[in-house]
């Protein structure tokens, strides 16, 4: 059976690039996938895979293929599709992430809102304080 991996992160990029949305994906960072170590965060690293910021982008069914800079050097990247995290639009804080692939049990993954989001967004509004209910006899 296929995994729906691949499947959802095209969709999600599509429908990012059709909102006008930034597509970021993260990835689980390991020295053997030609990334620099340095530019990890608690094993993890985090992509702009817009048109603007990649070049010969190809999402397969068993890996993402890109072509990006590093401090100026550029580099092909191939990352397995086992790395790869999740998949979500910057501007709105929506997306896909993925379970790890020992943590699948029945081939589900979990959709993210504002609430999950992995990039945190300054609070534009305290949130509302919840009062309780009042109830008065009316005779």
């Amino acid at each position: 059976m296929n995994s729906t991996k691949p499947y959802l992160l095209r969709s999600i990029y599509e429908w990012c690039v059709d909102s006008g949305f930034t597509p970021f994906i993260t990835v689980t960072a390991s020295p053997d996938l030609g990334i620099p170590m340095e530019s990890a965060q608690n094993g993890e690293m985090i992509f702009n895979i817009s048109q603007n910021a990649v070049q010969n982008l190809i999402i397969g069914n068993d890996n993402v293929c890109f072509d990006a800079r590093f401090n100026g050097v550029s580099k092909k990247l191939e990352l397995p599709m086992d790395v790869v995290k999740g998949i979500f639009a910057k501007e709105v804080n929506q997306g896909i992430a993925f379970q790890e692939d020992s943590e699948l049990k029945s081939g589900q993954q979990e959709i993210i809102s504002e609430k999950d989001t992995v990039i945190p967004e300054s609070p534009s509004k305290p949130p509302r304080k919840k009062r309780k209910p009042k109830l008065r006899i009316v005779k």
